[in-house]
């Protein structure tokens, strides 16, 4: 029994994700609840288990696609009995939201478990199972869920065959069904279909030619630049198989008009880089801080000359042997102090019930420069920790997020955040806030600078502070005693255990 696995709503109300690296491979064996696939959201990294036992078909979108949320994406064979699911070949995976209804819904129930007989309680749900008109996906383990949410329409998707128009389907019917008499022809039908007929047709708009090709092939073409309207294929109805894109890519090809001849050499000079993923995320959430909350950013010059001794300290005590100790960790406690000092810096601004909500907890944030982009995750309920057990958390939340393992979860809940540019190597910025927080702390590097102790000029560690907030919560004042505490903790590590 061929079964097809679709892409699920993975429960933070995404409709697409771009498929980032398959675990298996056609004619592997999986088992149930094995990790097949990795994905990447707008928000992180997911990975996918399989819910059968069987033997992988066929992979139905490749490394690098964006699938929409209940597109089919792997076909497994398994040892069940019982009568196959309708299922899409795999060049035309995507294509079903565009069927009968019928086969529409059969493809649908196949991304859930069946239903229970009537009565019986589904996995994760009371009482009898839900509607179908009202059954999502979701992942393997947790049931199925109700919902009066519909699925909006699919976008085009390149893994789906773009149907061919009256004039090629007719072509295609002549070449398989012996030829009619003339009177009993609803229509003019050529005996032999031109081969132009069967590798592409007008599709709508003037010059657009319809390419019968899997996404593999096209990713091929691309790759080797190769224009699949060009090509007549080889393949079953014409289409266009790896073979045809490797000969045209080994035949000479004629002079270019100058004109591209000059877009080539533009391309040459640039290169496009789709906006997706974590970055988009980013970007529409700095966009909307930006343009809502009214920034501020105040500077401080710090001597951190003690707080660097601290650190060696630090990391010659038996608490600490297996944990990453840096300035960072000092600055993360002396935030988690002051906001205890100031808890409005800890606040957030509820624009519909028009109320500022401060929170008397912290889950410290801590940005993370990723290769996908930079990722916010924080250390819930910071300020219970000890400082053994906070240096813990934060190296572990490093490696996750420069892994990029960092689930929803961990960025989901932030309360304050900061910003380490020092390891950059810059002195200091002026952070945005991230959504939903009041205040943001930038940490400048560490570096020797002339100072003036007790009267008298001396090489010391110096910083520069950086605090953006909102002004619609913080004023100058809460600003400037927030910041002024965080610089005297720096200064001498000891009134952190004195104002803790």
């Amino acid at each position: 029994m061929r079964r097809e696995f679709k892409l699920p709503d993975v429960g933070e109300g995404l409709t697409e994700a771009e498929i980032v690296r398959w675990h298996v491979k056609e004619g592997d064996a999986v088992k149930v609840n094995q990790i097949v696939v990795e994905i990447e959201t707008a928000k992180s990294i997911v990975e996918l288990p399989i819910p059968w036992d069987g033997v992988v078909a066929g992979l139905m979108a490749e490394a690098g696609q964006t699938v929409d949320v209940g597109v089919a994406i792997i076909a497994v064979d398994t040892a069940e009995e019982g009568g196959s699911p309708a299922q899409a070949p795999t060049g035309q995976a995507a294509s079903g939201a565009d069927e009968a209804p019928g086969r529409g819904e059969a493809l649908a129930d196949d991304m859930v478990p069946r239903p229970p007989a009537e009565g019986a309680v589904e996995p994760g749900v009371h009482g009898s199972p839900a509607p179908k008109e009202e059954r999502q996906a979701v992942l393997v383990g947790y049931g199925v869920k109700t919902g009066a949410t519909k699925r909006r329409p699919r976008k085009s998707s390149p893994a789906a065959a773009p149907a061919a128009p009256a004039g090629a389907q007719r072509a295609a019917a002549a070449q398989a069904v012996p030829a009619q008499p003339a009177a009993v022809a609803s229509a003019p039908v050529p005996a032999t279909p031109a081969p132009a007929a069967l590798a592409g047709a007008p599709a709508g708009a003037p010059g657009r030619v319809a390419v019968l090709a899997k996404p593999p092939v096209r990713k091929l073409a691309r790759d080797l630049g190769v224009d699949l309207t060009t090509l007549t294929g080889s393949g079953p109805q014409g289409t266009i198989t790896r073979d045809d894109v490797h000969a045209a890519a080994r035949s000479p090809q004629p002079a270019a008009p100058a004109g591209e001849r000059a877009t080539t050499r533009t391309a040459e000079r640039e290169e496009r880089i789709p906006i997706k993923g974590v970055r988009k995320m980013t970007a529409q959430a700095m966009v909307a801080s930006a343009f809502t909350a009214p920034h501020v950013t105040e500077f401080l010059q710090v001597d951190v000359t003690e707080t660097m001794a601290a650190v060696r300290r630090l990391r010659e005590l038996p608490d600490f042997a297996e944990v990453k100790v840096s300035p960072l960790l000092l600055v993360a406690k002396a935030v988690l102090v002051a906001a205890r000092r100031h808890p409005m810096i800890n606040s957030a601004w509820d624009e519909q019930a028009q109320e500022i909500v401060v929170k008397h907890y912290v889950n410290l944030g801590i940005a993370a420069a990723t290769p996908r982009g930079l990722v916010v995750p924080n250390v819930k309920d910071a300020h219970e920790l000890s400082l053994p057990d906070l240096a813990r958390r934060l190296t572990e939340l490093a490696e996750t997020a420069r892994a990029g393992r960092a689930q929803p979860a961990d960025m989901a809940g932030g309360t304050f955040t900061i910003t380490n540019v020092g390891v950059f190597g810059v002195d200091t910025g002026t952070p945005i806030l991230n959504p939903g927080e009041a205040a943001i702390l930038a940490f400048g590097q560490v570096r020797d600078m002339p100072w003036v102790v007790d009267g008298e000029l001396a090489v010391r560690k110096v910083t520069t502070l950086a605090l953006s907030f909102d002004h619609r919560i913080v004023d100058g004042e809460l600003g400037s005693l927030f910041l002024r505490d965080v610089g005297a903790m720096l200064e001498d590590p000891l009134r952190m255990l004195a104002w803790n």
